[in-house]
């Protein structure tokens, strides 16, 4: 190769610099992004939130559209519907209600480590929605706290259930 064309010819690739700051950068990702990418709790517990959300709005108009009490029974980490017999009826002793998957009673579970903190107190839904307690009397704002999560805000009145 004649000398004017040597010192034309440009190297491809990267300079130890270059390799330094990358592998620089990706060992601040280990570290720091990593650890929360592959924290399954956070996961979790919002599905956990958006299940109650479902099943409280679930119960809500199932006892708007039976015309029937609809009890919420709560549990560390768990929540399940039952309904009353009939329209005349508080109580919701032993009569399942049938979730939307045919599920009977319609229930939801929370996995290892995520639940409500702390368990809410149990309360029920009239026929017109409104979240009561067992004597059929208007409860105030009800806030169902769950761990690592949003909360669930039962309306005080209306029953609306929302985060």
């Amino acid at each position: 190769m004649p000398p004017s064309l040597h010192h034309r010819v440009r190297h491809l690739g990267f300079t130890l610099i270059e390799m330094i700051v990358v592998l620089v950068l990706i060992g601040v990702l280990a570290v720091y992004a990593a650890p929360r990418m592959f924290n399954s709790g956070d996961f979790y517990a919002r599905g956990f939130h958006d299940e109650t959300l479902s099943l409280l709005r679930y119960a809500q108009k199932a006892a708007i559209a039976q015309r029937r009490t609809v009890c919420v029974t709560f549990a560390a980490s768990s929540a399940s519907l039952t309904i009353a017999a009939t329209a005349a009826t508080v109580a919701c002793a032993g009569n399942p209600l049938v979730g939307p998957k045919g599920e009977s009673p319609a229930t939801i579970t929370g996995k290892s480590g995520v639940g409500y903190s702390p368990t809410p107190v149990n309360f029920s839904f009239n026929g017109q929605g409104q979240a009561v307690d067992s004597s059929g009397a208007l409860l105030a704002t009800q806030t169902i706290a769950i761990a690592n999560a949003a909360s669930v805000i039962v309306e005080s009145g209306t029953g609306y259930v929302h985060d």
